[in-house]
């Protein structure tokens, strides 16, 4: 059975009636009614339940705006969104242009190459990477070496369609099972051999459906994805931190921390400045420590 995602929208989810077909037309990272809404957000969507807690603070300081329709999806979709201005989910095309991009730092590097927005700017960054398990351990797994065991599978995001997230997750677990002495060709053939389990395009989603179908034993997830995951299915899910202990984590040596980066763009229509002004606050750092992030107010100038 898929997990019961809770819901994620800007509005209350009882004003409209809903329709979803697991096997067919269930849609989770398109959030909000995109002809009401008069602010459009495009974002990377690991950090999908920071991002959600802030637009609907901003939208009851500023009712007029109505609705925010935004996309949770790894970069290159929305990418791909943006520069052909359309999107088609199932047999429904939806024609929009974001507002706000938010996404890792290279990514809109590119865009602003591309003059698609003239500048961006740190949001946030992540932890580092977990071990997601299932609830009890039934696998034992106790550190990176458990996962050479012939008898652990390992869920990780694509290599081709999430190219950012696997290879941060990838090289985190390379750098530290060297760290823990482990042997490298060793490591990699045991890991990502015939055993890996290899998400399809949204590994926010997928991991933890990846184990709670029993077709892996573990997942390396961002902290604050796991965090999330062990909040929504409290029976289903655990964590082993890598560095650190689960309530606090400290990445260790190796454990790559990505940054969240936001640009406007064009001109943001008539609410995109006073939102990132907004995702620069007090209200919005205190949202995105809650799930687990570092917002920018609350990271030292020598670590920006």
């Amino acid at each position: 059975m898929p997990l019961e995602w809770p819901a994620e929208t800007v509005l209350p989810s009882e004003e409209v009636e809903p329709w979803f077909q697991a096997q067919s037309n269930w849609v989770l990272d398109f959030h909000g009614d995109p002809l009401r809404a008069k602010l459009v957000v495009f974002s990377d969507g690991n950090h999908h339940m920071a991002l959600c807690d802030v637009l609907k603070a901003y939208v009851a300081g500023h009712p007029e705006v109505r609705d925010i329709f935004y996309a949770t999806t790894p970069p290159a979709p929305i990418v791909k969104i943006l520069r052909r201005g359309a999107i088609r989910l199932g047999n429904l095309t939806i024609s929009l242009r974001p507002h706000i991009f938010l996404s890792p730092p290279h990514v809109l590097d590119r865009l602003r190459a591309e003059g698609m927005l003239r500048a961006h700017q740190l949001l946030a960054r992540n932890r580092g990477s977990v071990l997601l398990i299932a609830r009890g351990n039934p696998k034992k797994i106790e550190s990176v070496g458990d996962l050479m065991r012939d008898e652990v599978r390992l869920f990780i995001s694509n290599p081709e369609t999430e190219t950012v997230s696997y290879e941060g997750y990838r090289r985190t677990l390379e750098e530290v099972a060297g760290r823990q002495g482990l042997d490298s060709a060793a490591f990699n053939r045991a890991v990502f051999g015939e055993t890996a389990v290899y998400g399809q395009r949204i590994h926010h989603r997928e991991a933890p459906e990846a184990l709670s179908d029993g077709r892996a034993d573990a997942a390396i997830v961002y902290f604050h994805l796991a965090l999330r995951y062990t909040r929504i299915f409290p029976g289903l899910f655990d964590f082993l931190p890598l560095g650190g202990t689960r309530e606090i984590p400290q990445p260790c040596a190796g454990n790559r921390i990505g940054k969240i980066h936001m640009g406007i763009v064009g001109d943001g229509g008539p609410y995109g400045r006073s939102f990132v002004e907004f995702m620069l606050s007090r209200a919005a750092a205190d949202i995105y420590a809650g799930h687990g992030l570092c917002h920018v107010q609350d990271i030292p100038t020598s670590g920006l």
